[in-house]
């Protein structure tokens, strides 16, 4: 297990370490690269792993930021291609420190992470993304696609925006979904991917009907979305927001994912009924060359872990919270979690 703190080690040649605890970490794999981002006092990092998330080497600061969304799924998100490491946070660095920032922004590496530009933002509207909530991906053609929880106009809703140049320029936003009932879920992130077939998918916490559910869309060219597909069977009858999205993976066109339903974890495959796990809140899911590994914060704290073929989750980490899984390329996944102290990562091979 790598552990993070906010005196973390230095080499000779790196930048000096973030000066507090690093919080909501990302973690991303593709094009033989694997990497995560973070937050921390002011500031988004990135830090890179020579050796297939074993180890990640020094910080290196992205962006000085006073005003930075941080916190309850908040954060930066990271995405790689073939071109360029592209990293995104609802962010200002001109504001003043503790201002709301409303801005979804865009910076670039071209020298896998060692030096980076701000391309400029991603929302058009300006101020429109301030409740800070985004989601990103890259997918196998090098396209990326973000999606933010927008307030450009009456009620929440769901807008993206495409780039084909790896985070150079992006596309006009396009409005992803609008909810009937008014608003989608006011404050529960959203989470994108694409499959291996370039196809963009879309998952977030609807609100409709008196019910707040999780729904999944998906489009071929990133501007018609296809009909949003609510996850499991049953509800939530709940007029508030959980403040909790969910995660979810592709394989041949099918769904399968996690979520939340009132006090509980569920895990949701193709073709069956949804499974309840456990207790707890703030899950995540990915695909490895077992099967799916699905992780949350447990009801009494701590970060829990359900690995593939088991029945019964083990303890990932006492005091961990916001955890974040991504699949490596050579099969394994790769689990990052915030602690009081820092950020702690471990393959899960």
């Amino acid at each position: 297990m790598l552990f993070l703190a906010f005196l973390m080690l230095m080499n000779s040649d790196g930048p000096a370490a973030p000066p507090g605890p690093m919080r909501q970490s990302q973690v991303a794999a593709a094009n033989g690269q694997v990497a995560m981002t973070y937050g921390g006092p002011g500031a988004v990092y990135f830090a890179a792993s020579p050796d297939q998330g074993k180890t990640f080497g020094a910080p290196v600061k992205v962006a000085a930021t006073p005003a930075l969304a941080l916190g309850r799924h908040r954060g930066p998100r990271l995405a790689i291609t073939a071109s360029a490491l592209v990293i995104t946070a609802v962010a200002d660095p001109a504001a003043a420190p503790g201002s709301q920032p409303g801005n979804l922004l865009a910076w670039r590496s071209t020298d896998q992470g060692k030096t980076w530009s701000f391309a400029g933002p991603v929302n058009d509207e300006p101020g429109s993304a301030r409740e800070g909530l985004h989601a990103m991906a890259a997918g196998p053609n090098g396209r990326i696609f973000a999606v933010w929880l927008d307030l450009r106009s009456k009620g929440t809703k769901l807008y993206g925006s495409q780039s084909a140049d790896g985070g150079n320029t992006w596309s006009k936003n396009v409005l992803v979904y609008e909810s009937p009932g008014g608003t989608i879920c006011q404050c529960c992130h959203p989470s994108a991917l694409f499959d291996a077939q370039g196809n963009i998918w879309v998952m977030w916490r609807n609100a409709l009907d008196g019910s707040r559910d999780l729904y999944v869309a998906k489009s071929s060219d990133g501007v018609h979305f296809e009909a949003a597909a609510k996850q499991g069977e049953a509800t939530w009858r709940l007029d508030a927001c959980p403040m909790d999205g969910g995660g979810f993976f592709v394989e041949n066109g099918k769904v399968t994912s996690s979520w939340r339903r009132e006090s509980d974890i569920f895990l949701a495959e193709p073709g069956k009924p949804e499974r309840r796990l456990a207790a707890g809140k703030d899950t995540a899911i990915a695909k490895g060359r077992k099967g799916a590994y699905v992780a949350w914060t447990k009801g009494t704290g701590g970060v829990e872990l359900l690995t593939p073929g088991s029945s019964q989750p083990q303890l990932l980490s006492a005091d961990g919270s916001f955890v974040n899984l991504t699949s490596l390329p050579d099969g394994a996944v790769l689990a990052a979690w915030e602690t009081p102290k820092g950020v702690e990562t471990k393959r899960l091979d």
